[in-house]
């Protein structure tokens, strides 16, 4: 089973230089993201009002907002080609009412404010966790049923399903990334009664890439893809990702930690 609707040849490189809108533009993937592709876009980078920007001024204009502003949201996205949704409470622990109020209520004022606003694609930061409770034994592909081991991993199953309904019923294309453990080598676990080292890491380049790619796709009306380096053993499936998007992960965390 697919969630991936192709409609046209995939050009072999973007047609031009797309206005990308940036959420959570001053965390750690976000600030990655700005670093590594203002060159290719013209990015617009989201930041809340308590955070510092300093370290991606260079990279972008610089707008200041909170996901509670429905109103706010649909003013900053008018013009904007692409919205890189990465705001969220990343914390897998983290309690009810921050998990509703910004990973959920957030998430739907984000892509609501996309849709009115006229945005061609919203590419939205899901996670490993939305699928986690399965077996260790299991490779998970795309198609499988969710399965979250936390709260913060039904937050992120509801972002997966509400971009699939924008898409179905309102003409929104969405691709949603299913993200793995997102930090250097030397800090992932390495105790192998706790985990196989290698299943769950994204490098910054590979990720990177990955989103560029879901940024300069232009066939996709709806996919769920994962986000995960090219390791000897990996929790999720990348192939499908692969064959969809072209996408050519460089990392192996195997031979790099």
């Amino acid at each position: 089973m697919s969630f991936a609707f192709i409609t046209a040849p995939r050009p072999a490189a973007p047609p031009k230089r797309r206005k990308v809108f940036v959420t959570g533009a001053a965390g750690k993937i976000g600030s990655h993201f700005a670093q590594q592709s203002h060159d290719r876009y013209e990015l617009t980078l989201m930041v809340h009002p308590q955070n510092r920007t300093q370290a991606i001024e260079p990279f972008g204009r610089i707008v200041t907002a909170d996901l509670a502003d429905l109103d706010h949201l649909k003013t900053l996205l008018a013009g904007q080609d692409t919205v890189v949704h990465l705001a969220a409470d990343p914390r897998v622990d983290a309690p009810w009412d921050s998990v509703l109020a910004n990973n959920i209520i957030g998430t739907y004022h984000l892509y609501e404010a996309a849709r009115h606003a006229g945005c061609r694609r919203v590419i939205f930061a899901s996670t490993i966790h939305a699928v986690e409770a399965y077996p260790p034994s299991l490779q998970i592909q795309p198609d499988h049923p969710v399965n979250p081991d936390s709260l913060y991993g039904v937050s992120k199953c509801f972002g997966e399903a509400l971009g699939r309904y924008m898409s179905t019923q309102h003409g929104l294309s969405v691709i949603a990334i299913r993200i793995g453990h997102f930090r250097p080598p030397h800090k992932m676990p390495t105790d192998p009664a706790k985990r196989n080292t290698a299943v769950d890491y994204v490098s910054s380049r590979d990720l990177i890439q990955l989103i560029q790619r879901c940024i300069d796709d232009e066939t996709l009306r709806f996919a769920i893809v994962h986000g995960l380096s090219h390791n000897r053993f990996n929790r999720l499936s990348i192939q499908e990702t692969c064959d969809l998007l072209g996408y050519a992960p460089q990392d192996d965390l195997t031979t790099t930690a």
